[in-house]
């Protein structure tokens, strides 16, 4: 049951919808408070009254019932309180009806979100700044399908630049193919450092030319180029496929090269393109930003006119209702320039772009530049992390017969979760011995959580809670069903935010309220029988939550650790 709603219905307020009574009603902080509140103040408004007149007499017409048992006003609050044992029987036989797809809806139902995430270089290898797009772009994927939209996941591939003539400058002068077969990504990420440290003026000149081979057709330095471009992919799918991210689409930057004229050409034709110094512009100055720049004054196309073809091709392709570009803040200023761009050109759709601004991700030894070789690759973070949670999890547990699988979900999830913990605009600085903490607020902790539930399931054998009594709830008992019934609003909110960091936040927080359950509750030596049952039937559909819960986030659930 949708407890919000409910109440929502049954309130009398006028001038408001009850979509709007339910999207206000929240968790109070205190539990002695209630279980759910109503702050008034946002209200007194439309009523016009005092926030504390409208809960008084909201109060006192509410339609009390065996589902909500009282309603009380108390300083411009409406405060709810439930009937716990209705209450803990709806949540659980919801979750042990629905299983895996609680908290799962059909909101999105004949919706498309497009995503555009982790956006990988050609001929660069990951590194641990391209950590939190991919991860945070592969769970708003997740989130939505999860919640009935159909999504597309774009990777948006640097595949454009002079970069690629550069490379073939310096393949031509240092690099042989069985070299370079043999060290792939890495092999070719030497070359161009080594380029960016040794070329002359004269390979610099060089590798202007070759990229204008690149974009006129020749043959060998195209073929040159896609083969740098298969060793790229063939390498970043394992990283892709440890980490549970999937693409729809790798159409990349290179894609749109025919399809920019038509943009350049409805811009002049509707007056919006304009000369500046030889480049062609948009002038934004009316609307507080700079121009923005469509092409250079040699002819040259920039990343606005790619992103602007692109944008008017996911629109005719897919039709989307939201395409969201999860790129780091520092773009900020672009994405603006390029959404207005499309306002101005009369698409309405601008309106359902969306630039999803993360903070940026490095170790504790600080920055990075590909072009001085100075970086920290996520292949090698994720193998560290692997490698270290095998040595935690053979102290924890010395008999564990699969270590080398647990270590690798532990890893992962370790890598994982580190990005997505916090509120995704925040700057992180990953450090492995936090993210591996068994005690901290960790994904490490979370699945410990689950292997302590699971461990509880074995040891019930077959018969579980399933369509028990309920009883008679205590504090505890009552704490963790609250917890799990809220999942649903939280994934909802994770979408409505693009926030994945609200599921991994819950995640720790419903493990911490079910390691105090544990602690504080018999759950197999319990009292009665129907006590045993219920407490039996908490534990498997807290598994079930939480299991959900990592799985929306990327992260693998191992039954023992």
């Amino acid at each position: 049951m949708d407890y919000r709603a409910y109440i929502a219905a049954r309130l009398p307020a006028e001038g408001l919808t009850e979509r709007e009574i339910a999207e206000a009603i929240a968790v109070p902080p205190d539990p002695a408070m209630g279980d759910y509140a109503l702050p008034c103040f946002r209200f007194a408004k439309v009523m016009r009254k005092a926030p504390a007149l409208i809960a008084e007499e909201l109060a006192r017409v509410y339609p009390t019932d065996g589902v909500i048992e009282s309603a009380s006003a108390v300083n411009g609050y409406l405060n709810f309180r439930v009937n716990r044992r209705g209450f803990a029987e709806d949540t659980l036989s919801r979750i042990q009806r629905e299983g895996k797809e609680y908290g799962s809806s059909d909101m999105g139902r004949g919706k498309t979100v497009c995503i555009d995430y982790s956006s990988v270089n050609i001929a660069k290898p990951f590194h641990i700044g391209h950590l939190s797009t991919t991860v945070i772009g592969a769970a708003l994927y997740r989130i939505f399908r999860f919640l009935g939209y159909r999504t597309v996941g774009i990777n948006h591939l640097g595949d454009y630049g002079t970069q690629f003539g550069k490379l073939i400058s310096a393949y031509k002068h240092w690099g042989n193919r069985e070299e370079v077969e043999k060290g792939g990504i890495h092999a070719i990420n030497d070359l161009y450092v080594r380029f960016n440290n040794e070329a002359t003026e004269e390979m610099e000149a060089e590798a202007r030319e070759y990229f204008r081979l690149i974009e006129s057709g020749d043959r060998e330095a195209n073929d040159l180029f896609e083969w740098f471009k298969s060793l790229t992919l063939a390498y970043v799918k394992d990283i892709y496929a440890a980490l549970d991210v999937t693409f729809d689409s790798y159409a990349g930057e290179r894609f749109y090269t025919d399809k920019m004229q038509p943009i350049v050409d409805e811009l002049r034709e509707k007056g919006l393109l304009k000369e500046s110094q030889g480049a062609q512009i948009v002038d934004l100055e009316a609307y507080g930003m700079p121009p923005c720049l469509i092409l250079r004054s040699d002819g040259a196309s920039l990343y606005a006119t790619r992103d602007l073809a692109a944008a008017v091709y996911r629109k005719a392709t897919y039709d989307f209702d939201k395409c969201l570009y999860v790129v780091a803040y520092q773009q900020n200023l672009h994405f603006k320039q390029v959404f207005k761009v499309l306002e101005l050109m009369g698409k309405e759709w601008a309106k359902d772009l969306v630039h999803v601004a993360y903070g940026m991700v490095s170790l504790e030894d600080g920055a990075m530049s590909t072009r001085k070789g100075k970086v920290v690759w996520l292949e090698d973070v994720m193998r560290r992390c692997i490698e270290k949670a095998r040595e935690v999890v053979s102290v924890k547990n010395p008999d564990l017969s699969d270590k080398d699988e647990v270590a690798r979900k532990v890893g992962l999830g370790a890598v994982v979760f580190g990005a997505l913990c916090n509120n995704k605009i925040k700057d992180i600085v990953f450090s492995y011995d936090k993210a591996l903490n068994f005690d901290g607020e960790t994904s490490v902790y979370v699945q410990y959580t689950c292997a302590r539930a699971s461990s509880v399931l074995a040891k019930a054998g077959e018969k579980r809670g399933m369509g028990c009594e309920i009883p008679a709830l205590n504090a505890q008992e009552f704490e963790l069903v609250k917890a799990l019934a809220d999942f649903p609003d939280t994934v909802r909110a994770a979408a409505a935010d693009y926030e994945p960091s609200l599921i991994a936040r819950y995640a720790v927080s419903t493990a911490q309220t079910f390691n105090k359950f544990y602690i504080d509750c018999k759950i197999l030596q319990a009292e009665t029988e129907e006590l045993r049952s219920f407490r039996i039937a908490l534990t498997e559909a807290t598994l079930t939550v939480l299991t959900s819960a990592l799985g929306l986030l990327g992260i693998g659930v191992p039954e023992k650790m």
